[in-house]
């Protein structure tokens, strides 16, 4: 008896071991980045928070004889802080209003060192929050070249007291 070989089966079986492109670890990689994206986002959203807010355009209702807002404004200057509001007579002013930003001498100066003085700005923004214990709202405006730090560190000073207590909390940025 002959033994016959089948040429079918010596056929290199290329096709059939051509598979599919196996997808798990990319996809696990994947879904690492995206949980560990998701945690530090969530964690870094935690850390320090500003309440910020854009200005907001638009004209009131009418009715009712209502005292106008306090429109308080601290500028951040090269030579110093300049404070002024609208609505009200702040601390320490008289009924014609306060400085404009680059004219005349600030109200509050910078120290001999040539650094800003952030207590007085915090002593300051007690006195105000004294005479207006409802405002909360805040316009702090800066050169273009203040750097950084000198912009938190002064929206650190007038959003809270050393204690803990709330000054201006509701932060508007703005640029002169």
């Amino acid at each position: 008896m002959a033994f016959y070989v089948s040429k079918r089966k010596l056929k290199p079986k290329e096709e059939e071991e051509t598979g599919e492109l196996n997808i798990v670890p990319y996809l696990d990689i994947l879904m690492n980045l995206i949980i560990f994206m998701l945690l530090s986002m969530a964690g870094l959203v935690s850390f320090g928070m500003f309440n910020v807010n854009a200005p907001t355009y638009g004209g009131g209702g009418g009715g009712g004889e209502e005292k106008p807002p306090l429109t308080l404004t601290v500028a951040i200057a090269k030579n110093g802080f300049f404070i002024a509001a609208t609505g009200g007579v702040l601390p320490g002013q008289t009924a014609e209003g306060g400085d404009t930003p680059g004219s005349g001498a600030p109200t509050i100066a910078r120290k001999a060192d040539g650094t800003y003085d952030y207590d007085a700005l915090t002593n300051k923004m007690k006195e105000i929050k004294a005479s207006f214990p409802a405002e909360s709202k805040l316009l702090v405006a800066a050169e273009a070249d203040t750097d950084y730090d000198t912009l938190v560190q002064t929206l650190d000073a007038t959003r809270e007291t050393p204690d803990r207590k709330t000054l201006f909390p509701d932060v508007t940025l703005a640029s002169f």
